[in-house]
């Protein structure tokens, strides 16, 4: 019989976050031996990491952090709800974060590839992915360089860590402001910061869809470019952060209130888990 008792099996389970069922296997394996055991249980876990690599990924949390002029932002995914409120993965997510801002990391890759303590964050996610048994991966990085923040995370469940997350870089001294566009463009879900940054490609392919619509619709040929303009005005709405209606007052624009303020808005990103 393998000398162990259950405070060893409930150390090992708080260590690794691993099931009561296969911590007290692996005692019984390691004859008792907790180091052996860790051993074994993350050996089976890395086994399994392969097996996973084709599940989806739709749970997880954003996380944000500022630091010297950057703001880092990342989205971190798995497979369920679970996990993602697990302290272990809230935990990674914490560690993965740090060590993106550390080494100031605007892609996934430069991020996967910064040093987390004794392993890369790669190497860390690969570790903690086998302890939790689902797959887990850094799905998106962001980084904003400006002169102040405004960070903003949103829960869409009470239960769960951060699902929206909205880094907002500006210059001016209404932080409350700032806040407020901040907590709009979570909502309201803006690609670009101003019309002019649209890539001409989407603004041609929407005009010619515009253009279709407004003939079929027997709009007068004379009236077409003036329809046109109005419904392409339209569209600059939904993707144009500056372009759109105010969310807490729709009789402003978001130019008018960040000009009210004093406020020059430098750089934004948005992530929203599994979207």
């Amino acid at each position: 019989m393998a000398n162990f008792t259950a405070a060893d099996v409930k150390a090992l389970r708080d260590r690794l976050g691993t099931g009561m069922l296969d911590s007290k296997n692996a005692l019984v394996e390691a004859d008792g031996d907790m180091e052996k055991a860790v051993e074994l249980l993350r050996l089976k876990g890395a086994k399994n990491n392969a097996k996973r690599s084709d599940r989806s990924t739709s749970e997880g949390l954003v996380a944000a952090v500022e630091s010297g002029g950057t703001a880092t932002m990342i989205e971190l995914a798995c497979e369920t709800d679970f996990v993602a409120k697990s302290d272990k993965f809230v935990n990674l997510a914490n560690a993965v974060l740090d060590a993106a801002a550390a080494a100031k990391a605007g892609s996934v890759e430069e991020a996967l590839a910064a040093q987390a303590g004794k392993h890369t964050v790669a190497g860390l996610i690969e570790e903690d992915s086998a302890v939790l048994g689902e797959k887990v991966e850094l799905r998106r990085v962001a980084s904003v360089d400006a002169e102040k923040f405004s960070i903003y995370l949103h829960k869409t469940s009470k239960d769960l860590p951060p699902q929206v997350g909205v880094v907002l870089g500006y210059s001016g001294d209404d932080a409350e402001t700032a806040r407020s566009v901040a907590q709009h463009i979570a909502f309201a879900d803006p690609q670009y910061l101003t019309r002019e940054e649209v890539p001409a490609e989407d603004v041609e392919k929407e005009r010619e869809i515009v253009m279709e619509i407004s003939r079929n619709e027997g709009k007068p040929e004379a009236a077409l470019a003036k329809v046109v303009e109005g419904r392409l005005g339209a569209f600059f709405k939904q993707i144009a952060l500056l372009e759109q209606d105010y969310a807490k007052d729709n009789k402003l624009s978001i130019k008018q209130v960040l000009a009210d303020a004093g406020l020059t808005v430098t750089g934004f990103a948005r992530f929203k888990v599994g979207a």
